[in-house]
């Protein structure tokens, strides 16, 4: 009678040494903005320039009164 119950606690103290117990905490994420400045207004506006300027150059061949 003393061996089951022996082999009772036995069972349940290797039960419980295999239990693990975990706590995982999660730190809130932050999202910071990002800021980005692109200036292409002065590439655009050479180009563009070029651009009407070789029309305003064949239009003042074409017509040079003006």
């Amino acid at each position: 009678m003393r061996i089951p119950l022996l082999a009772l606690a036995v069972m349940l103290l290797l039960q419980s040494a295999c239990s693990t117990r975990h706590e995982v905490q999660m730190a809130p994420v932050e999202v910071k903005p990002i800021h980005i400045t692109i200036d292409v207004n002065v590439r655009v506006q050479k180009d563009l320039e070029d651009f009407f300027g070789d029309i305003d150059k064949a239009d003042q061949n074409l017509n040079p009164s003006k």
